[in-house]
């Protein structure tokens, strides 16, 4: 099976990259199941109804987040009616939403896909790596074959949960900070790593967001509203080969791709 993870979809610029790249990266690399973090997608902060409806029409097959998917207030109603857009499992219990859920690629396969946040400079949500192992119990009981978003800041807390699951899951991906990372590997056991998969949105920007704004904040300390930059975008993603019948991996590729 060969899965597309897509990174930080940030804002306008990144929705335009995944429109004009996905449907070429799908057909090229023969990709059967696409994963996007979206918690960017609407103007750098948060999701909304119309933007997941508009990008599934692009291909994708279900999205991740983070800490932002709370950001635009219908979140919280949208997601306890659509399944295929996760929050973190590491959430309480109640909190709206699912943090996994298992789906059929166009072949008949099953794959499952599992979100979860970090602790470490993010929020004090419960441990990730016993809420990883609680959501496997279940996935593992349907499928082998298991995609991990791990939304953290940290990349010591990446990389931990990463060998902590080698074996576990078909892959471990990281995102959140929208920087592409260069140690994409096969961990001894059979899971893909990479520390994180990197933004997709604007290529001349801070993080996604104007650079003038950023700048003026690390010399003043005033708090100003951040908007997203404008022109090149680029869209950032990991390709994923994956045996369905061990659950495990046997390649994983970086892609950067520019857009003007």
């Amino acid at each position: 099976m060969k899965v597309l993870f897509i990174g930080d979809i940030v804002g306008k610029p990144g929705r335009k990259a995944v429109k004009e790249g996905l449907p070429d990266l799908v057909n090229k690399l023969k990709v059967d199941f696409v994963i996007a973090n979206a918690e960017n997608a609407a103007g750098g902060f948060g999701v909304t109804r119309a933007i997941c409806e508009d990008l599934f029409l692009l291909g994708i097959d279900v999205f991740t987040s983070g800490n932002h998917i709370w950001d635009k207030k219908e979140a919280v109603s949208y997601i306890v009616k659509e399944n295929r857009l996760l929050r973190p499992a590491n959430y309480p219990a109640d909190v709206a939403g699912s943090g996994s859920i298992v789906m059929k690629t166009s072949a008949g396969d099953k794959i499952g896909i599992l979100n979860i946040s970090g602790r470490v400079f993010m929020q004090p949500l419960d441990c990730p790596f016993k809420a990883a192992k609680r959501e496997l119990a279940f996935l593992k009981e349907q499928t082998n074959t298991i995609v991990v978003d791990f939304h953290a800041e940290a990349t010591s807390e990446k990389s931990a949960i990463g060998w902590y699951l080698d074996g576990e899951v078909s892959a471990v991906v990281g995102t959140h900070t929208h920087v592409q990372t260069a140690d994409e590997r096969i961990l001894p056991n059979g899971t893909a790593f990479i520390t994180d998969v990197g933004m997709t949105g604007p290529t001349n920007s801070i993080i996604g967001v104007k650079k003038d704004q950023i700048i003026d904040k690390f010399l003043t300390h005033i708090p100003c509203r951040f908007e997203i930059a404008k022109g090149e975008a680029v869209l950032s993603c990991v390709v994923l080969d994956i045996n369905t019948k061990t659950g495990l991996s046997t390649g994983i590729q970086r892609l950067q791709i520019t857009f003007p």
